[in-house]
C-alpha cells in the first residue's frame, strides 16, 4: 500500500489518509477481507501520529468502508493481562464485556492492575482493521 501525505496541504492528514484508502478500494488495490496495517504500523510507516491514523480508520468504519475485528483485539487484551506479573488468570466474557482477573497470592492488586491497563493500551493500537 502506497500512501502519500502532503504535509503542506490544507486538507487534514486524517482526511488525506481516508481518501487514499477509499481510492485504494475503488481501484481494487484493496479487496474485501484484506487486512490494513495496524494503527501503529501505518503511523510509523508514514511518519504521522497514531491518533491521526486512528481517526482516519474510525471515520472509514463509521462510513462503512472498513470493519474492526474486535474479537481479535479482545483475545489479545486477555492474553496481555494473563502475562502481567501478579496475574494468576484472566478471562474475558463476551456476554458482559468484562474481564475477570484472578491475582496471585500476595500480589499488590493496585500495582498489578496499573500494569495490566498499560498492557491493554499497548494491544489496542495493534488491533487489526479489515476491509
Amino acid at each position: 500500500m502506497i500512501i502519500e501525505i502532503d504535509f503542506n496541504s490544507d486538507e487534514a492528514l486524517y482526511m488525506q489518509l481516508r481518501n487514499q484508502i477509499i481510492m485504494g478500494i475503488a481501484t481494487a488495490q484493496f479487496k474485501e477481507g484484506d487486512s490494513l496495517p495496524s494503527v501503529r504500523q501505518l503511523a510509523d510507516t508514514i511518519g504521522i501520529n497514531m491518533h491521526t491514523v486512528n481517526k482516519a480508520y474510525t471515520v472509514l468504519r463509521q462510513e462503512g468502508y472498513v470493519k474492526v475485528d474486535c474479537a481479535n483485539c479482545a483475545a489479545k487484551m486477555e492474553e496481555a493481562v494473563k502475562k502481567t506479573p501478579g496475574v494468576k488468570d484472566a478471562a474475558l466474557s463476551f456476554m458482559t464485556l468484562k474481564l475477570k482477573v484472578e491475582f496471585e497470592d500476595g500480589a499488590d492488586v493496585d500495582a498489578v492492575m496499573k500494569e495490566a491497563v498499560k498492557n491493554c493500551k499497548k494491544v489496542e493500537d495493534d488491533c487489526e482493521i479489515y476491509l
